[in-house]
């Protein structure tokens, strides 16, 4: 069962960076290639800074590297595209009506678009990972 979880880990990372490579078709016919420790980080709001690798937030799909900062806290809010996170450094905190759960490195979780939910960073470490979403990015308060 321990041997389980590496390989699910390996399949999700394969599945995303196919997903990656289609998209990356569409937009060119060049090979990307993004190191997350040397992209230019660009900050987005207060505790949080994002390097867009391929594609565009405001207009549609895209992926990239986001950072939160220790403790950075998002409150409860909805995006309108699914949501999909790798995790490569720290962790990155969820929360919904279902609980809590602690996405470390390798980890990954899908957020549908529409789902209420919490995210954050560690409050030791932050969290550094890598997202990609089907459609613009967009961030709306819960109510």
């Amino acid at each position: 069962m321990k041997r389980a979880w590496p390989l699910a880990a390996v399949a999700v990372a394969v599945v995303l960076t196919t997903a990656v490579v289609f998209a990356a078709q569409e937009q060119s016919s060049g090979v990307i290639f993004a190191h997350s420790r040397t992209v230019k980080y660009s900050p987005l709001v207060p505790g949080v800074s994002s390097a867009v690798v391929w594609g565009d937030t405001a207009q549609g799909p895209f992926g990239g590297f986001t950072k939160f900062r220790p403790g950075f806290d998002a409150g409860m809010h909805t995006h309108t595209a699914d949501v999909l996170v790798v995790v490569l450094r720290g962790a990155y905190l969820y929360r919904d009506d279902a609980g809590a759960k602690r996405v470390g490195p390798g980890d990954f979780i899908r957020i549908p678009g529409g789902h209420k939910h919490w995210s954050g960073g560690d409050r030791k470490e932050g969290a550094l990972f890598y997202q990609q979403t089907f459609g613009k990015f967009d961030l709306i308060p819960a109510k």
